[in-house]
Parts: C-alpha cells; structure tokens; sequence
C-alpha cells in the first residue's frame, strides 16, 4: 500500500492509533515519528541489545530503524502485519546484519594482524591519515546542517549526552530533540554514503 493509500485508509475510524500514526510519517509529518518512537523506542532498543550484547550498537540500530520508517512509511501494508511487528521485523534484520557485519570485521582484522603484524599501526599510517579526512568531512557536513539540527547532533557526539539530557538542558521537548537528531542522521548519512559504504 502506498504512502496516499495509506493515509486514505487511516481516516476510518477503526484503524489502529499506531497505523494512523505511520499513515501521518508517510505524509512527512515528523511529530508522527516521534510519538512512534515515544511508544515502541523501548522495545525495539531491548531486541537489538539481546542480539547484539551493546548498548551503544543497539542505540544506533534503533536510530536507523527510525529512519528507515521516516523514509519507508509509504510502503507499510496494516493488511500484512501490525505496526508493532513491522518494526520489530526491521530491527531484528538490522540487528543481525550489523552482528554479521562485526563478525566479517573481527575475522579480517584478526586475519590482517596476524599477516602484518605492527605493520601500519603507526599514527602517521595510512589508515590514520584515512580517518583524519572522514573527521574533517563529517565536521564539513555537520557545519551545513540546520543549526537546530547541528546542536542537538554535537551535544550528543562531543558532549556525550543523551537526548533526555539534551531535552533537559536545552529546554527542547524530547520528541523534538528525537526528531531533529533522526532528520539530521538522514542527512548525513546521504551526504556521507560513500564513506559509510567504503567502510563495510
């Protein structure tokens, strides 16, 4: 069902309050996304740290997940599963795949030690000078975002916070602050996909 249908459909009056919600993300209404991340956030967070035993992986599975809904909402069909399950559907492949992902890294970094033992480790190697440059691209893309959307981002990144912690100080609502650092995600990750890419 596309994101018009489905908007369509969610005006009766017996559809579900989270398939109405989904149906206003597919309208591009981003306080839609953040009442769905308000009710199935904990959920979703708790399935991704048993299948992945980290805390900050499962906040970052928990985040893409939220943008594939901002960018997929369209494409959910109530006929074929509740939201609830969709989501939880999401998650787990994402989860999996970023534990398949670590395990393919695990094996190769092991696999490069112990052919080239110290060769490169270096601060001034190869890889360091790689890493340098993604710094300073990721500071370059930072710096053209809404400054709304940069504040909440380097709060969390160079600060450390959480978002309630942000909320909290910034004396922005929550949803907003979950809404702005998801927007601002998806912008980075389209600005940065060849680094992101180049990385997996």
């Amino acid at each position: 069902m596309d994101g018009t249908n489905l908007a369509t459909a969610a005006t009766e009056k017996d559809i579900p309050e989270e398939v109405v919600m989904v149906a206003r993300v597919a309208r591009g209404e981003a306080s839609a996304l953040s009442e769905l991340y308000d009710r199935f956030s904990g959920l979703l967070l708790a399935l991704s740290r048993r299948i992945l035993h980290d805390e900050a992986e499962a906040e970052e599975i928990l985040q893409e997940v939220f943008l594939q809904v901002w960018n997929q909402a369209g494409r959910y069909d109530p006929s074929r599963s509740s939201v609830s399950t969709w989501l939880v559907l999401i998650t787990r492949s994402r989860s999996i795949d970023r534990l398949r992902s670590r395990q393919v890294k695990d094996r190769t970094l092991t696999h490069l030690k112990q052919e080239n033992g110290d060769f490169h480790t270096s601060p001034e190697g190869p890889a360091s000078v790689l890493l340098e440059d993604r710094r300073l691209r990721l500071r370059h893309e930072l710096g053209l975002l809404p400054e709304e959307q940069r504040h909440v981002l380097e709060l969390a990144f160079y600060k450390g916070m959480t978002q309630s912690e942000i909320a909290s100080q910034t004396g922005i609502p929550l949803g907003t602050v979950k809404t702005r650092t998801l927007l601002a995600m998806k912008k980075l990750r389209r600005a940065l996909a060849d680094d992101i890419r180049s990385l997996l």
